[in-house]
């Protein structure tokens, strides 16, 4: 059976007035849920400089939420994220019209994996060793040169425009959210955090502080305080999932069975 202990923080930061992150999770209640639906964890980020960010972000967290809820119990996460994103994508347009916009990323665990959706640049991580590993890539402009080979990752980091999102939720009727699976062992973390953590810390750090000894709780909160400690100008946000014990299933035509 699939169990796991997490944390979440999120901070407004030493130099913002109002906090525009958003974090939430669905719990399932029993072991029956748990193999149906599973664990779900959203995180969003309302786009800097956008009216009314705090609305974007926390429209689009409990939209996904209630979508997942609404799934057919074992319906497939890749279908069920890829459904609940559009429609937060919908409601978060229809509530401004593409006024206001938000990153999202989501992840739902079953079994032994995890389906990560995401759009924007806020980020998961898989944590396997102390070794932090993204399971998403920025949807920002200066990525998108990176990949084309324009820009190197040195010059990325110090880009004037490393800020500007090339794909974020809300602007359009209709988004591309993109979607993998990975497979989980016991002992793996899972970090979801908005770029208020990511822009401010380097990935090793953040390795080293989420493996520590301390609780996850005080390794959230020692994330958050570190990200302030070193650029404080931005809503730090922090998902930090451990994985206690897995199930190991088999896949066949996208459905699950046991493994004896």
């Amino acid at each position: 059976m699939l169990d796991i202990e997490f944390a979440e923080v999120t901070d407004c930061g030493p130099v913002r007035e109002h906090n525009e992150d958003f974090v939430g999770h669905s719990q399932p209640s029993n072991p029956e849920q748990t193999r149906n639906r599973g664990w779900v964890f959203v995180l969003a980020d309302g786009v800097g400089g956008q009216d009314r960010g705090e609305v974007a972000s926390r429209l689009a967290v409990e939209t996904v939420l209630d979508e997942c809820a609404k799934g057919s119990a074992g319906e497939n996460s890749s279908a069920m994220l890829a459904r609940a994103v559009q429609t937060a994508n919908t409601r978060v347009y229809e509530a401004a019209h593409g006024a206001i916009a938000t990153t999202l990323v989501a992840c739902a665990l079953r079994y032994d994996r995890v389906t990560v959706a995401h759009v924007g640049d806020s980020r998961c991580y898989l944590i396997r060793h102390g070794r932090p590993q993204p399971l998403t890539r920025d949807h920002s402009m200066v990525n998108e040169q990176v990949r084309l080979g324009l820009f190197s990752e040195q010059e990325a980091r110090r880009a004037p425009t490393r800020n500007i999102l090339s794909r974020s939720l809300g602007i359009n009727m209709f988004v591309s959210s993109e979607i993998n699976e990975h497979t989980l062992r016991a002992n793996d973390l899972l970090l979801l955090c908005s770029d208020g953590l990511h822009g401010a810390v380097a990935d090793e750090k953040i390795g080293r502080i989420a493996t520590s000894a301390a609780t996850l709780e005080e390794r959230a909160r020692q994330l958050i305080e570190i990200a302030n400690q070193s650029d404080g100008g931005d809503n730090v946000s922090v998902q930090l999932i451990r994985v206690k014990e897995v199930e190991a299933v088999g896949m066949y035509r996208g459905r699950p069975y046991r493994l004896h």
